[in-house]
């Protein structure tokens, strides 16, 4: 059985009096440990199919299955502590709260679990240890580069040991030079500690770095191809 499970996904939006169905009747597989990416043209389901899986929207028809549990199923309170345990999320614009400083940043994902403070910091330490930034834990965002930015992000992702990382154009808003690192460690972390990714980017290059690539266009997956090797 697969880690995630899609089988029959549809979803649509109205805009106006035309409707839009970004997901068409979608099913795909991601094992644990795989490393997925997802390209395809402005508006053909991407991000959308990023907040499926997480549980952010639901599906009009189909389901969606993590770990065994039928995400489609859960309560608005259910997902909600279902996401904070299983996923965690990348964000282009590395959405870091200004006034807290990297290690406090890190350490907001944690909160919403059932950890001793000495497990979180033991967390929060590891994390930050892995993306390369323990001598900066006590840095404001304000004091550091955009690509340790989105480290400092990344971290906060891995920080709950999640089942699925999901990343949203995590390259998207830094130089060629701060890309090329954030993609060496994304591989890194997918390798070294097997942490599930579905991500989703408009860069040919960056999608390359995965181990499975997918284009989706007009709610359909167009072709597939293997990426990186492990």
């Amino acid at each position: 059985m697969a880690l995630v499970e899609l089988r029959g996904v549809s979803k649509s939006f109205s805009k106006g009096e035309e409707t839009i169905t970004p997901l068409d009747n979608i099913s795909m597989d991601i094992e644990e440990g795989e490393f997925i990416s997802l390209m395809g043209p402005s508006g053909t389901g991407k991000s959308t199919l990023l907040n499926l899986v997480s549980g952010i929207d639901r599906p009009d028809a189909g389901t969606i299955t993590v770990d065994g549990t039928d995400v489609t199923k859960l309560s608005r309170t259910q997902l909600a502590d279902w996401r904070a345990a299983n996923f965690g999320y990348i964000f282009q614009t590395h959405n870091l709260i200004p006034v807290l400083t990297a290690y406090e940043n890190v350490e907001l994902p944690t909160l919403l679990l059932k950890l001793s403070s000495a497990q979180r910091r033991q967390r929060v330490e590891l994390a930050l240890e892995a993306v390369g930034l323990s001598d900066r834990a006590n840095h404001y965002p304000r004091q550091l580069s955009g690509g340790q930015e989105q480290r400092v992000g990344i971290a906060r992702a891995i920080v709950a040991h999640p089942k699925v990382v999901v990343a949203d154009e995590p390259t998207g808003s830094l130089d060629s030079e701060t890309s090329d690192q954030v993609q060496i460690l994304l591989q890194r972390l997918n390798r070294e500690l097997n942490i599930t990714m579905l991500m989703v980017t408009h860069d040919s290059n960056v999608a390359a770095i995965a181990t499975k690539q997918l284009i989706l266009d007009r709610g359909k997956f167009l072709a597939r191809a293997e990426g990186a090797a492990r």
